[in-house]
């Protein structure tokens, strides 16, 4: 993450927070401030700075598993032919044309059959905005101020939606659930493990950064037109007006976390979001749709030192691949989706093949309980719209913008994303190739835990909400 611009980086800053962090009063440094690198030596000694709400996702005791005699793609660069892979304990231990058979293991036969990293979706609202869809459930915006970067999704998340055990079902592991887009800054996002759970801390992924929900354009503009913002110049004003207020915090935190004389500031709740975005700890994933209002975006993090990680819906972003390739800044697109009001206006369907050959990062989201049963499908469509304008892809290229892309979007991509030895046992074994509408996930994987199998209903997971509609005992 780039470090915001007013940052005085001296030497042994370190070294001088470890030697006071237990201190009364260290020994204060003029006017220093604190990246999140830093900071993060006080969590230990500081109850109100340690992560709050954390994860209780605990891994599935499960046998190893062996598929044999399988197509691979691994997403790293290798398409395998009649291979095979192991896993155990929640680790990928083998990928190649052949592996060990571990005591225990399950030995599947992979015949005429595929297998892919697990699907990750960047951009969903399940659980926010939970089936069967009436108001009780509509939890997705917090519609009452332009700026509302103290709410997170994860408080809203319902892990009961019946709509998870569909999205298992199309071969997702991972997603990123965001609040709505009705406000300039919305709060902040939760990456969740589509595993059956009671809370929304049983699925959180442990160590997954937070994401901070922005969106540009019409959204907001409409919602707010009787107060403001009501144009996009507004919308502008309003997100640097927010970002000078949290440049002002950060920096009353960073002061009394150096020396420790008297109270701390009092906590701001919005404020804390912001200013972890300007520490690099919290990264931006933002709604908008325009080329020219990417760019305005991508000047507003220069202006105040952050890194905007991805775009969403970027309908235009085949216009910018060379400044989002330059910035470092993902764009997570449809397939072929536009046209449902003026800022969707001008998609074309080779917009993921243009920013791959751009060198931008590539990233096929969905934004619909429906597009993410069938991330696949709307891969394919995109690869070969690609190859029938003439773009240079690999089917590598292809199954990243679903799998190892995301990863790094949701900065999960050291963990899960790839089929690579050491990498969690995140894996889709599909029933033919996934480039085909005619295939479907046959079985998935969960850092190595069985949570579906098309062909056996007792790994079919129905939520609490819809098991009436299940025989007894049958998919729990």
């Amino acid at each position: 993450m780039k470090r915001h611009r007013s940052l005085l980086l001296l030497t042994g800053l370190l070294a001088t927070a470890c030697a006071g962090a237990g201190a009364q009063n260290p020994t204060p440094t003029p006017r220093m401030f604190m990246t999140g690198a830093d900071t993060a030596v006080f969590r230990d000694t500081l109850s109100f700075m340690r992560p709050q709400y954390p994860s209780t996702y605990v891994r599935h005791t499960n046998p190893p598993v062996v598929i044999r005699n399988a197509n691979i793609l691994t997403a790293a660069g290798q398409e395998l032919r009649g291979a095979t892979i192991v896993f155990q304990e929640g680790r990928i231990v083998s990928v190649g044309p052949d592996g060990p058979v571990p005591t225990g293991a399950t030995v599947i036969d992979g015949s005429g059959k595929w297998v892919t990293p697990g699907i990750i979706d960047t951009h969903s609202h399940l659980g926010v905005y939970a089936a069967p869809g009436t108001a009780a459930e509509s939890d997705g915006n917090e519609a009452t101020n332009p700026v509302t970067a103290e709410v997170w999704a994860e408080h809203s998340i319902w892990p009961h939606d019946p709509q998870i055990p569909l999205a298992i079902a199309g071969g997702v592991t991972v997603m990123q659930v965001l609040p709505g887009s009705a406000n300039l800054i919305g709060g902040r996002s939760a990456t969740v493990r589509l595993v059956p759970a009671r809370t929304v801390q049983e699925m959180k992924f442990p160590g997954a950064p937070y994401g901070v929900k922005m969106a540009c354009g019409e959204n907001p503009k409409r919602v707010y037109e009787n107060r403001g913002p009501s144009t996009r110049m507004g919308n502008m004003a309003g997100y640097r007006a927010a970002f000078i207020q949290a440049e002002q915090y950060r920096q009353r935190w960073d002061r009394w976390l150096l020396d420790r004389k008297g109270p701390p500031p009092a906590r701001d709740l919005k404020l804390e979001t912001l200013a972890g975005v300007l520490r690099g700890e919290i990264w931006v994933q933002n709604h908008c749709y325009r080329g020219d209002e990417m760019a305005q975006m991508l000047d507003l993090a220069k202006e105040f030192g952050f890194t905007i990680r991805s775009f969403h819906h970027g309908v235009e972003a085949y216009k910018i691949a060379d400044l989002l390739a330059e910035a470092g800044t993902a764009a997570s697109v449809w397939s072929d989706w536009g046209g449902f009001k003026m800022e969707a206006f001008d998609p074309i369907p080779e917009n993921l093949a243009l920013l791959t050959q751009a060198g931008a990062t590539a990233v096929l989201h969905t934004d619909s309980p429906d597009g993410i049963q069938r991330m696949n499908q709307d891969m394919a469509k995109s690869y070969y719209a690609g190859l029938r304008a003439g773009i240079a892809l690999t089917r590598d290229q292809a199954i990243r913008w679903i799998t190892a892309n995301p990863a790094w979007v949701l900065g999960i991509d050291s963990l899960t994303g790839t089929l690579e030895v050491g990498k969690m046992a995140d894996v889709t074994l599909w029933s033919g190739d996934p480039f085909s509408v005619y295939s479907k996930a046959e079985k998935v994987w969960n850092e190595g835990w069985l949570v579906f199998d098309r062909l056996d209903p007792e790994h079919q997971y129905h939520t609490d909400f819809n098991l009436g509609q299940t025989a007894p005992g049958v998919g729990r």
